[in-house]
Formats: structure tokens, C-alpha cells, sequence
């Protein structure tokens, strides 16, 4: 928790806010914190209270209430609040906003990273994906969807270990 004249001026209680809610970790992926996904978009302070928007990964994304939540429990826990949490649909979160520490993250925890950029080649699945475990590119997709909506399954052909790709978007 951090009080007293440091959170005194609005710059650095909109610092420290965006420290303690960009390190909510991601329900479904508990490797990623939602300022590595890109989902965490805004920190404002206004009157002393704390607002935090954020953009789903995808409109439907069953995890945006308990990341809502999980950011007011943050906060309140720091003795930032009081705090609520905007959700904004526009500018449309893309893979793009993954930050590169959190690309390294997914492939460590054996889930393949989305392409650098979103794109067509990436959206109709002509994209080569590289497998979590050996690296090798001679990979081929299973199904569509993987333990996740936003993830696909797929298997390496050399290692023959299936594995999920986060789905670029």
C-alpha cells in the first residue's frame, strides 16, 4: 500500500494506479497481466477517485467481470479507491496490443504467441505458427478453437505435442 504525499498529487496516484491494476493477471491465462495482454487501455484521476478502462480481448470474453473485479479488489487492497472500471469497446483491442514481455511470457507457459501484426494472413489462417515446445514451424492446426475461444489447438509435427495458439485478432 502506498499513501501519504507521494499519492498526494493526481500524476502520482494515476502512476501507482496503473502499476496496481496493470498487474491483475489474466483469469484464464494466469502468466498475463492485463497491461501484457494490452487490455488494461487507460488510468484517469478525477476528484481523488480512481477510473480504469479497459477493452476485451473479444465483445463476448467471459473474463472481463472477474478482471473488473479483480481491479477494484487491487486497488482497494493499495488504498487507491474509491475506484470504478470503465469497459470500452472501441478502439477494438488487437493481438497488436500484446506487449513483447507478455508474447515471451504465453510461449514459455507452452502457448504459442499471436504474429507480430493482425492481419488477413493471420485471420484465414495462412500464417505459420511455431511450435511452444521445439520451435519448429512444421506445425499444422487440429481445431479452431483451443481450451479457449481466443486460443486454437494445434500439433508439432516434429515433437507431435499438441499445443494452443493464441488466436490472432
Amino acid at each position: 500500500m502506498v499513501t501519504g504525499a507521494a499519492l498526494s498529487d493526481a500524476a502520482a496516484l494515476r502512476e501507482e494506479a496503473w502499476r496496481v491494476a496493470g498487474a491483475v493477471v489474466d483469469p484464464e491465462i494466469p502468466v498475463l497481466s492485463i497491461a501484457d495482454l494490452g487490455v488494461l487501455r487507460d488510468v484517469t484521476i478525477s476528484d481523488g477517485r480512481v477510473e480504469v478502462v479497459i477493452t476485451p480481448t473479444y465483445s463476448g470474453c467471459p473474463a472481463m467481470n472477474m478482471i473488473a473485479l479483480e481491479i477494484e479488489l487491487a486497488l482497494d487492497k493499495a488504498g487507491l479507491g474509491p475506484v470504478s472500471v470503465k469497459t470500452v469497446l472501441s478502439p477494438a483491442w488487437t493481438t497488436d496490443f500484446m506487449s513483447e514481455d507478455g508474447r515471451r511470457k504465453l510461449k514459455d507457459y507452452g502457448i504459442a504467441p499471436p504474429a507480430k501484426t493482425a492481419g488477413r494472413r493471420a485471420l484465414f489462417g495462412v500464417e505459420v505458427v511455431e511450435c511452444p515446445q521445439c520451435g519448429s514451424s512444421d506445425t499444422v492446426e487440429i481445431a479452431p478453437f483451443g481450451s479457449t475461444s481466443c486460443k486454437s489447438l494445434w500439433q508439432c509435427r516434429a515433437c507431435r505435442e499438441p499445443f494452443d495458439y493464441f488466436k490472432c485478432h
